[in-house]
């Protein structure tokens, strides 16, 4: 597996080694002792597996004061994936970083405790898999607004393309408005 830094502090892309032939593939999703190499030593409590149709923006979620790192992939179709540091003391607070995650490029991204995560559906179906670091815990849910200004995230949308989004991520709060980690 290559481990490869963001520049978000703390997230990394992940690119595992895939194995095919005229059969299929094969990959390791997991390896505790590759992983804790990497710096990325944590217990796992939770899996998730969310199924969204084309254009569905689910995010950008975050939990406090329980906060969740969450390693994500998926297995059918394409995402763009994107992180943001809420973190008051990291170096990179405010920052984000996206990446076209796929089931072609079989790529994981790492988000730390402490960031947002959400991502866009860009095929239809696309099933998402994750593991969590925390229980969820709908007391502690938080959202930061995916389009806010201050972000600027580059959301791969066409000009006036509008995502599907719930009720609870359209009325979320602007980045300076939402709680934070300290």
């Amino acid at each position: 597996m290559k481990f490869l830094p963001t520049p978000v502090d703390g997230a990394m892309l992940i690119e595992p080694q895939v194995f095919g032939d005229e059969r299929g593939f094969f990959m390791e999703t997991w390896h505790t002792q590759k992983f804790a190499d990497a710096g990325i030593d944590i217990g796992f409590v939770q899996d998730n597996h969310s199924r969204s149709g084309k254009g569905v923006l689910r995010g950008l979620h975050y939990q406090l004061p329980n906060p969740q790192g969450k390693l994500v992939r998926v297995v059918q179709g394409a995402v763009y994936d994107v992180v943001v540091d809420l973190r008051r003391a990291s170096p990179t607070f405010g920052r984000w970083f996206g990446a076209e995650l796929n089931t072609d490029n079989k790529r994981f991204l790492w988000a730390p405790p402490g960031v947002a995560h959400g991502f866009l559906t860009l095929s239809d179906p696309t099933d998402f898999v994750y593991k969590c670091s925390a229980l969820y815990s709908p007391a502690d849910e938080r959202a930061v607004r995916w389009d806010d200004p201050a972000l600027a995230i580059g959301w791969p949308l066409a000009p006036g393309q509008r995502p599907v989004l719930s009720a609870k991520d359209a009325a979320a709060p602007l980045f300076a408005d939402a709680v934070t980690y300290p």
